[in-house]
């Protein structure tokens, strides 16, 4: 596993255990003093638009809102290990179902646990080899669904070729999805339900490189950010004001248009 540039989120306090992730080379070590009474939505999201290679959390309290980024599908894959000492760490640590390490233990062989526990990345050869292959019929008549609008036809289609699909190139058919799904969900005023669903695209986003499958996806990403930030700057109370302009067609070039 190469080091460089993999974020890793901490939620610690103790200096000893802060200066142990400050030194880690080449780590990207994202720190936060959380609230243990913290909200756990709120941190979901935090956690998922960094889509972390490794959860830290220091269990020097009761940290409530471990709970839901263990359980929520938007950070439930993302490996999680605690820090702490003692019958309550212990507990807590099982209820999670997280490995447990004792401060001292964690400062004198930081670099070693988190390199054993860290989320490895996707087989990046065989993605790029799959993304090179042209869309199969019923991904591209799921992209021709998303184009037209039709946001709910499109998540069906999507799913069928996601579900016949075991490659890692799955994940491509995943995104979009539920990018439709979230655009869907905003035609239908339900503004928790699309900031869910962008929430647990940022996943499946991640691996993906620019371009796939003929599939413009860092021009993908830019619309939904940019969908995300209208929403978010709306709030669910005016959702119903949502500038429609700003759900556009996907672009990607099929063996069609070769």
């Amino acid at each position: 596993m190469r080091d460089q540039d993999l974020i890793l989120f901490a939620a610690v306090n103790s200096t000893a255990v802060r200066q142990a992730l400050s030194a880690l080379p080449n780590f990207d070590v994202r720190l936060h003093s959380l609230p243990h009474d913290a909200e756990g939505s709120m941190v979901v999201a935090l956690i998922a638009d960094l889509h972390p290679v490794l959860i830290i959390v220091e269990l020097d309290g009761n940290a409530a809102w471990l709970s839901q980024t263990r359980s929520d599908p938007a950070t439930r894959r993302l490996p999680t290990l605690a820090i702490g000492e003692g019958q309550a760490a212990v507990a807590r640590a099982a209820a999670v179902n997280v490995p447990l390490y004792a401060p001292e233990r964690f400062c004198q062989e930081a670099a070693a646990i988190i390199r054993l526990h860290a989320r490895t990345a996707t087989n990046s050869a065989a993605l790029t080899e799959q993304c090179a292959e042209a869309l199969p019929p019923l991904a591209l008549r799921g992209l021709q669904e998303f184009n037209r609008g039709e946001y709910y036809e499109c998540h069906e289609t999507l799913e069928e070729a996601w579900m016949a699909e075991t490659r890692p190139i799955r994940d491509l058919y995943r995104v979009i999805l539920q990018v439709s799904v979230a655009y869907y969900q905003i035609l239908r005023g339900n503004y928790n339900g699309a900031h869910k669903m962008f929430l647990r695209a940022v996943q499946w986003f991640a691996p993906l490189p620019d371009q796939c499958m003929g599939v413009d996806i860092a021009a993908l990403r830019a619309d939904v950010a940019a969908v995300r930030t209208h929403l978010q700057a709306l709030g669910a109370a005016n959702i119903a004001n949502f500038d429609r302009t700003l759900l556009r067609p996907i672009h990607y070039v099929s063996e069609a248009d070769l």
